[in-house]
């Protein structure tokens, strides 16, 4: 018996699917997005964000 290889496409929707059914839509979703890259550049988002703050006012606003 021979199984012919699906389409990549056919796979993925499959895979979501399953689990989708096992785990849920919001674990679903929390397990993809560990392999999307994201965007824009952190560590200058970062620099912009707190370019007027000391350390212990970003740590106040932690708290």
């Amino acid at each position: 018996m021979t199984n012919q290889p699906k389409p990549l496409n056919q796979i993925t929707q499959e895979a979501i699917a399953i689990l989708f059914k096992e785990i849920g839509i919001a674990n679903t979703v929390r397990f993809l997005n560990q392999f999307s890259p994201g965007y824009g550049n952190y560590t200058e988002e970062r620099e912009e964000i707190f370019k007027d703050l000391s350390l212990d006012e970003i740590l106040k606003r932690i708290n």
